[in-house]
């Protein structure tokens, strides 16, 4: 990675006094016969249903400890470990039970991502390896506190974008490098994941006596709960999630980053949408446009959580995909997620294979004890969360503008931002949605080597992030 010194270096000054001086477990390799034993936290759909079966299934892997706040979950787990691979699993609602085990060597971290950057940062300081969804942070600087506590404690830390470890795409930037589609001209990613509006209550949702509340809330607000759903619908607040654009979007950006060969934040950002139909009590919104402007090529993005148009069944789709990136050169497009490429008169002149297992990855480099195997290292992942977040900063800081306003604002952006946004007012009117009635994010320049917005005090809060006592995510030196 060709991250900036200068990044590290402003990256810190003291622990805070939350978190316990860290117990260092020096790194060794793993032997081939060597048994791996790990530990699960979160025990939600992608704990229990991708974490687990993913590491427990490998030779020599054994999933020893799993915790969650909601007993329930804790024991299901623990449950289905024992039914399908014949050994016990002991269960806690408190992570840290899990951390304070000496023998445990790493841990699947499918925690919420508003817990993701403390849950890593204790594991690491208490000598565990880790393996940790997407997206990475929560805010841009818990996730270069994230980091600095992998290097500074020695440990190989995964992120769970799982594209990095499909062997066709290195295949297909470097056909693409080689000019057969001469220069790209835009990357289009997109996410059409229709969603049910999370509720509006009047009374506030009873929390389960098998969940420890304070716990489940970690660093994020605790506060009465008005959405239907406890679990997950979290993800579409902003005190405990990041939108689609974030949650989904830092896999398609991800590639889109990978594809431009740039560490970079763009150099500028802007982003449009709202949270149309649902009178709920969720806050992020359900539809989103953002461009990301990098010197190399614009990336397009966009969300879509309501369904193709008002009264439909159907989902929307961008030249036949639901969910994808799409590179637009001179001479043709790519479709990364179907390993296909068109010249301009649609005929296919390429196709690519590949494949690979993200978990195996992470085990493999365990063994191996070294990060440069990883396919999604740490600092990958956090330079790809940070351009998604600060596209939906510009979201967060914007205001209610006229459509025309709106045009006056979209017609200053790069090729191609001007069509993108007549889509997005194309699916507004299917829905019958007055366009008048959206956000309009400004354009905020990046700073990249400080990983902040430039002159924009509001914007950079949202940067820095906010945290309850006892649950403070701690600044990390490193280098000393």
């Amino acid at each position: 990675m060709r991250s900036s010194r200068r990044v590290f270096l402003k990256a810190t000054t003291t622990a805070a006094a939350a978190v316990s001086a860290p117990m260092v477990v020096p790194a060794r390799v793993f032997g081939a016969n060597e048994e791996i034993l790990m530990g699960q936290i979160g025990l939600g759909v992608r704990g229990v249903g991708a974490h687990i079966p993913g590491f427990a299934s490998q030779k020599g892997v054994r999933v020893i400890a799993v915790a969650d706040p909601d007993s329930t979950r804790t024991e299901s787990a623990a449950k289905m470990i024992e039914t399908k691979y014949g050994y016990k699993a002991d269960s806690y609602q408190d992570m840290r039970r899990i951390f304070d085990r000496k023998e445990i060597n790493a841990v699947g971290n499918a925690t919420m991502q508003y817990w993701h950057a403390l849950s890593t940062i204790w594991a690491c300081q208490a000598g565990k390896h880790v393996y940790v969804e997407k997206p990475l942070s929560h805010y841009i600087w818990e996730g270069r506190q994230m980091v600095n506590a992998a290097r500074k404690y020695g440990r190989i830390v995964q992120i769970g974008t799982q594209r990095r470890a499909d062997s066709a795409i290195p295949k297909m930037i470097a056909w693409l490098r080689e000019g057969h589609l001469g220069k790209i001209q835009a990357i289009y990613c997109f996410a059409y994941k229709p969603r049910t509006s999370c509720g509006k209550r009047t009374e506030p949702l009873p929390i389960p006596p098998t969940l420890d509340y304070d716990l489940w809330c970690g660093p994020a607000k605790k506060e009465p709960i008005y959405r239907d759903r406890l679990q997950y619908d979290c993800s579409f607040t902003w005190d405990k999630g990041d939108a689609e654009s974030c949650n989904q979007g830092v896999h398609e950006v991800d590639v889109a980053r990978w594809i431009l060969g740039t560490d970079a934040l763009p150099r500028r950002v802007m982003s449009i949408g709202g949270r149309f139909l649902w009178d709920d009590a969720c806050d992020v919104p359900n539809t989103q446009i953002i461009c990301y402007d990098f010197p190399e090529s614009p990336v397009f993005y966009e969300a879509r959580n309501l369904r193709a148009a008002k009264n439909s069944t159907q989902v929307s789709e961008f030249r036949g995909e639901r969910v994808g990136v799409i590179v637009e050169c001179e001479g043709g497009s790519l479709s990364v997620y179907r390993h296909t490429a068109w010249d301009k008169s649609g005929k296919q002149v390429a196709t690519f294979s590949g494949g690979g297992d993200i978990f195996a990855n992470f085990i493999e480099a365990l063994r191996r004890n070294d990060p440069k195997h990883l396919v999604a290292d740490i600092e990958g992942g956090h330079l790809s969360t940070r351009i998604c977040h600060v596209g939906n900063i510009s979201y967060r800081v914007g205001k209610p503008a006229s459509l025309a306003d709106q045009r006056t604002v979209v017609h200053q952006g790069p090729p191609g931002w001007e069509a993108w946004f007549e889509r997005y007012l194309e699916h507004l009117g299917a829905h019958q949605i007055d366009p008048n009635t959206a956000t309009l994010g400004p354009w905020l320049e990046c700073d990249t080597p400080n990983e902040c917005i430039k002159d924009h005090p509001e914007a950079n809060k949202i940067v820095r992030g906010w945290y309850r006592e006892p649950y403070v995510v701690p600044e990390i030196r490193w280098p000393a």
